[in-house]
Order: structure tokens, then sequence, then C-alpha cells
């Protein structure tokens, strides 16, 4: 057994503790929301505070987020966004490496996260000790992680990359004659593998969300949907990736339901990017891909358990308190601010070209 499964199979006790701990939010009235809406955007100018929220939180959130003039994103613009606002105050509203990204980029202002414990399957069968052993054993390699990472993992890495610029960066660097040693998510590493011909080893982890997506599943609905276009993210398995019609990450999913001709699209993502598409194309249908045999209670249980910790009720407690700050220890911050800045480089000279 490689050091990978070891931490991927000692994470997912934890992960099956957060999901058993974490209780159902209950519903808000109508009244309710609005009164929680207007207590926090009252409270983000009091703060000189702005909201970014990842395409997975809450739709409340999301929407929140853009009426106040914060930000929807994926991690990295999360991030971007964060460090170009004149705020002093970023609230992320999504799970922590979000979180010390944000801080890791943007040392100067106070991060404030709605929960402290809102984490990532990645992040925690990823640990720094053990990935840091992995690495000593391969010191040949140019060391590049996911975004789906502790700012510590980060710190020992080469490189960053998030599942929109992966394919890209390591083929660049593959096409310099470099070796990769790529973390944590095996999927996403197998998929960058197959579309570069580098060579790459992967560390041994996966998303609990994506991982359940079930290639057979997939199969029925395209019977029931012939004319559906199938998008999938990269951290699905390769028996569903195979499927797909477009492959790619949140944004490019958004993009591609925006573009392709077709008006019924079946998606391979967490189901929290549903209010995204529906806002961006109203006039499209969007069936969430199958994680569970026809027999199964829930058809499709595609929703992190941590991005659904973030609430109105977390996200106005953290405001009226200042409690749930992030702290990134300087001399971490400072090694992770390099491969982030690699990251951040490429990308906008990318968008240049």
């Amino acid at each position: 057994m490689s050091v990978g499964q070891r931490a991927d199979e000692a994470a997912r006790p934890m992960v099956l503790d957060y999901i058993s701990g974490h209780q159902a939010r209950r519903q808000f009235s109508a009244e309710e929301v609005e009164s929680y809406k207007s207590r926090i955007a009252e409270l983000l100018i009091r703060n000189n505070a702005v909201l970014v929220a990842h395409y997975y939180t809450d739709p409340l959130l999301q929407q929140l987020a853009e009426e106040t003039g914060g930000c929807v994103s994926d991690s990295l613009e999360m991030a971007r966004f964060g460090k170009r606002h004149r705020a002093d105050t970023l609230v992320v509203a999504g799970v922590k490496f979000m979180g010390e990204t944000s801080k890791i980029l943007s040392p100067e202002k106070r991060v404030l996260m709605p929960e402290l414990e809102a984490t990532c399957s990645l992040d925690l069968g990823c640990p720094v000790d053990e990935f840091s052993a992995f690495c000593d054993a391969h010191p040949d390699r140019t060391v590049v992680v996911y975004a789906n990472t502790s700012a510590a993992v980060k710190a020992r890495a080469d490189w960053v990359v998030t599942s929109s610029i992966a394919v890209d960066v390591v083929d660049y660097l593959s096409a310099r004659g470099e070796k990769i040693l790529w973390a944590p998510d095996k999927h996403l590493g197998a998929y960058v593998r197959e579309h570069t011909g580098a060579d790459v080893l992967c560390w041994d982890g996966a998303c609990i969300v994506h991982e359940e997506f079930k290639a057979q599943g997939v199969i029925d609905l395209k019977k029931v949907y012939p004319g559906a276009a199938v998008l999938v993210h990269p951290e699905s398995p390769a028996s569903v990736v195979e499927l797909a019609d477009v492959v790619g990450s949140t944004t490019q999913i958004i993009n591609a339901a925006e573009t392709l001709p077709n008006k019924q699209l079946i998606v391979a993502t967490d189901q929290g990017i549903f209010y995204k598409l529906q806002a961006t194309v109203p006039g499209k249908e969007f069936i969430i891909a199958p994680t569970s045999g026809s027999g199964a209670t829930c058809r499709s249980c595609a929703n992190c358990p941590w991005m659904a910790m973030n609430s109105l009720e977390s996200l106005a407690r953290v405001l009226e308190t200042g409690g749930n700050e992030i702290h990134v220890d300087e001399a971490v911050r400072r090694r992770a601010l390099l491969p982030l800045e690699r990251m951040v480089n490429f990308v906008a000279e990318a968008e240049v070209a």
C-alpha cells in the first residue's frame, strides 16, 4: 500500500464523522431569508468586507455575494478577486483551503470564513508530513499540487494548479523535460497524464463527491435524454469522463452550457453549480448525473457536506463577532506564495496571449 493510499484511507473515517455530525439546516421563511440578507449586507458595509462564494455553496449565499458586489466563482478566481478588491476583510464562503489561499495572496487583509471546520476530502487525504515524505522519495520530480490542498502542502510544491489549467501547466512542464509528482486527486492526475503524455506520478486521493458518479447511471440517463450533452468535472472516475462531451472545471462547465446547442445537459459535478447554470442559461434543462443505483434512496447525492456547512446563520455570526479568522504561519505563507504566484502568472500570460 502506498503512502497516498494510507493517507486517503485514514481520511475516510473523518469524512464520515463530518457527514454524520452535520445536522440539516432548518428551512427559512421568505421573510427570514430577506431579514438575514439585509442584516448581512449591512454588516459587510460596516466591516468594509466583501463576500466571495464558491459555485458549490448554498444558492442563497451565491445570490447574496452577487447582490452585494462580491464574487461567485471557482477557487482561483475567488482568491484573485479578493486580492484585487479594495475591501479590508474577505469573507470566504467555501472550504478551508480557499480561505487559506486568499490569506496567502492577501496577507494584509483579514480573511473570515462562516465555518472553519468546512474542509475537503482531498485536503484531509493529503497530510503534509506524509506528502513531504512522498516528495522526498522522488526528488527528481517537479511537484504539482491541486488547489484543494492545505497551505502547508502548497508550501511543499513547485506549482499549484486548478482543474481549469492543470493540463496546460503539466503540458508546459513536460515540454521542458520535467517529470511530475501530482497530488492529491488521482482521477484528475490520470486525466492530466492521458491528455499531456507526461510522466505523472500520482498521490492516491479522491473527492468524495465526484468519485461517486457512475458510468452506468450516465449511460441510462442518455437513453432517457438522447439529445443531452454530458458535462463532467475531471475529478470524476475515468469511466465517467469517457462518456463526456465536455470535461472541465466548474467555470468551463458553465461556459460549455452556454455555448453548446443542446437544450438538455447531464452534469457530473456538485449540485451547487446548478444555481449558476440556471441563472446563466435559463432556457436549458440540467440533469444531475447519478451517484447511486436505481434502488437507492438518493439517486444523486452530489453535494459536498462541507460546502453545505456555510449558511446565512453562520455568515451573519462571523460578521458580527469577527470570529473564524484564517491565519497562516508566515514562513509557510511565503513558501506557498511562490507556487501560487507561478499559477497566477501563468494564467495572466495565457489571458494576454
